[in-house]
């Protein structure tokens, strides 16, 4: 994939649409009534769920040689903080103790997470340094994207992958 000057949406852009749809997500949450929650809750776990495996298996690899690397754990670790919270809240209900605080505080890890990633200097900035097609990596990840939209919404979100975090031993 080589590097092309277009100004099609490129791959940064799509990313960038997730992180705000998913923060429209978290303020809808914020006003919502109980009975709303749980739908906005599982909405935002799904949009996450999709949005990290798409960042993790396509676009860091593509873009990892330019991005340094205490950024790129960073945005591992983040990542399994956020499925780690996914997980608890769709086994939760949203009349349980802690749902709420569960929703808040992902927000707050993917908040921190995207101002890493699009702040100047960021991830994002790094990784256009590379030598990547960001229009046709954006069509690779789309088409991605909606493969396991999909699926998920069919048969629900599988169990995330642990990488940074899990305990060794």
């Amino acid at each position: 994939m080589a590097k092309t000057k277009s100004k099609k949406p490129d791959a940064i852009a799509l990313l960038k649409g997730d992180h705000r749809k998913v923060a429209g997500l978290f303020k809808k949450f914020e006003k919502a009534r109980k009975p709303e929650k749980l739908a906005l809750a599982r909405e935002i776990c799904l949009e996450l769920s999709v949005h990290t495996m798409i960042e993790e298996t396509i676009f860091y690899p593509a873009v990892s040689s330019r991005v340094e690397d205490d950024l790129m754990d960073e945005s591992h670790v983040e990542h399994d903080s956020a499925k780690m919270l996914i997980a608890s809240i769709l086994e939760s209900k949203s009349s349980d103790k802690f749902f709420d605080a569960k929703v808040k505080v992902l927000s707050e890890v993917i908040k921190h997470h995207v101002k890493e990633e699009e702040q100047r200097g960021g991830m994002f900035t790094q990784a256009k340094k590379s030598k990547v097609d960001f229009v046709e990596l954006r069509a690779v990840m789309e088409a991605r994207k909606e493969e396991l939209a999909a699926r998920y919404k069919k048969d629900g979100i599988p169990a995330q992958i642990i990488r940074a975090v899990a305990s060794r031993r």
